[in-house]
């Protein structure tokens, strides 16, 4: 597949968020973290798993451990192939969805709740071993980069073109790099 560089999708994913001054009336744009190096994208996201499968250790300082945590990425990705459990109203998704897309885009990286997990979605499962729900992760990105179906529309966001999903699901793994370490050199 021949993804388009990460400029292009920012814009289009910016443009279904509408005008800039949308954007800047939603809080969490402000709370966004510039002060450490992000995923640019999807090979960032699978060197970082590869980081992670080779680390003896991952650990978690929030509400999910790692396991949960890798668990609940994987399956935002399936989902947007599969089709999510729950749906936002499509007036939420028309508006405030489409402007939460709007700010991340815009910031180049997600803010949200680490611990709220994908409405309806199966329980996350808090095991020791995170390697199985990491390898579910890395087969969930290389599985959406090489599905032709159709996509299925994000339970907030709404409809997405494959870039734009693409780049959420990095920017979304990226935000819970927050609670994650050790940190690899490439995100210092």
């Amino acid at each position: 597949m021949n993804v388009q560089p990460q400029s292009d999708a920012r814009r289009r994913f910016l443009r279904r968020g509408g005008t800039l001054a949308v954007i800047a009336t939603v809080p969490g744009l402000a709370a966004c973290d510039r002060s450490r190096k992000h995923l640019a994208g999807v090979q960032d996201a699978l060197r970082l798993l590869d980081f992670f499968a080779a680390n003896g250790e991952v650990a978690s300082s929030g509400a999910w451990n790692p396991a949960q945590v890798f668990a609940h990425c994987a399956q935002s990705i399936e989902y947007s192939m599969q089709g999510f459990p729950e749906m936002k109203p499509a007036l939420f998704q028309a508006t405030v969805g489409a402007a939460a897309a709007g700010v991340f885009a815009a910031a180049g990286q997600m803010r949200h709740n680490l611990a709220e997990p994908i409405p309806g979605a199966g329980e996350l499962v808090a095991a020791a071993d995170y390697q199985p729900a990491l390898q579910r992760l890395r087969a969930a990105f290389l599985a959406f980069q090489a599905f032709q179906g159709p996509l299925q529309p994000h339970f907030a966001y709404g409809a997405l073109e494959r870039d734009d999903y693409l780049f959420a699901h990095v920017l979304h793994l990226d935000n819970h790099l927050d609670e994650l370490s050790p940190r690899p050199d490439f995100l210092v």
